[in-house]
């Protein structure tokens, strides 16, 4: 009879899910490995909110018009506010599109740890999926969005005869890349206060409502050059966004490139700190979820 070896063979895993001990220590890596869960949550996502509706992604094309045509009746005809020389409805529907964009990505990524604690729970993978997803998913409804806003800039220029398009055209696809890094950055940092402080949630909203007029989106900052609130207003990062974004599109406006680059550092600094706090709080947070 032989004795049994008492050696065993090394075992090998495939991954090993260890604490974070540092605190920089974000792991992007890991998300880029999960990167085909993550479409996998902008499809969930995207087809999940128009389950059971008649009209769909219909109501992506509802919304911008009814109001851009309330935005029409009250800033326009009742307040008579000027428009910097841009179509009215041009002017608002593309202030509405960019900044739906922005509101959407900073509401949904603002409950990612309470809307997905059942889904945490039970399986693992790097949280920060779930926000860069629902970033994503947005950029789609955007994108609908954008369409509508095209077809009716479209619809002026043969009417008019007047179509603006140049190489301010580029600096489109910059602009949203800032809102999206705005909403996600902005979002995540509430989404991990909110796991201790429930009030966050309910403050969300309102806070929206109110950050829309701080923002010139029915109106352009030129308006408000005499206003003693003037430099509130331009100190908003996402003010030289928006108006930036009507430059690129219509030529008209104005564009300042200091406020820009102060937008793209506190927006650079937004994410850097949300990153932070929710690689800090993903440790724990299934004890006060």
């Amino acid at each position: 009879m032989t004795e049994p070896s008492t050696h065993t063979q090394p075992e090998h895993w495939d991954q090993i899910i260890e604490p974070q001990g540092k605190l920089l220590d974000l792991n992007l890596k890991e998300v880029w490995r999960y990167r085909d869960l993550l479409w996998l949550f902008v499809k969930r996502d995207f087809t999940a909110q128009y389950k059971q509706t008649i009209l769909g992604p219909l109501w992506h094309f509802i919304q911008p018009i009814f109001t851009t045509i309330m935005f029409l009746f009250i800033f326009g005809k009742v307040a008579n506010i000027p428009t910097d020389g841009i179509e009215p409805i041009l002017f608002y529907m593309s202030g509405i599109a960019i900044w739906n964009y922005f509101s959407a990505c900073l509401t949904a990524t603002s409950s990612t740890f309470v809307a997905n604690a059942g889904i945490f729970g039970k399986v693992y993978f790097p949280r920060l999926v779930i926000p860069l997803s629902t970033v994503v998913s947005n950029m789609v409804k955007f994108a609908i969005q954008f369409l509508l806003l095209l077809a009716v800039i479209i619809w002026f220029a043969i009417k008019n005869g007047q179509f603006h398009f140049g190489a301010s055209w580029l600096l489109i696809p910059i602009l949203i890349v800032m809102m999206a890094g705005l909403g996600l950055g902005l979002g995540i940092i509430i989404s991990s206060l909110t796991t201790k402080y429930r009030d966050f949630s309910v403050l969300i909203g309102f806070a929206v409502q109110l950050l829309m007029y701080a923002t010139p989106v029915a109106y352009p900052l030129s308006y408000l050059k005499d206003k003693s609130y003037a430099g509130w207003i331009a100190w908003n990062p996402l003010s030289p966004i928006v108006e930036a974004f009507r430059y690129a599109l219509f030529g008209k406006g104005t564009v300042d490139m200091n406020g820009l680059l102060y937008s793209g550092g506190f927006i650079v600094l937004v994410v850097f700190i949300g990153m932070i706090i929710f690689s800090k709080v993903e440790r724990s947070f299934m004890d006060t979820v």
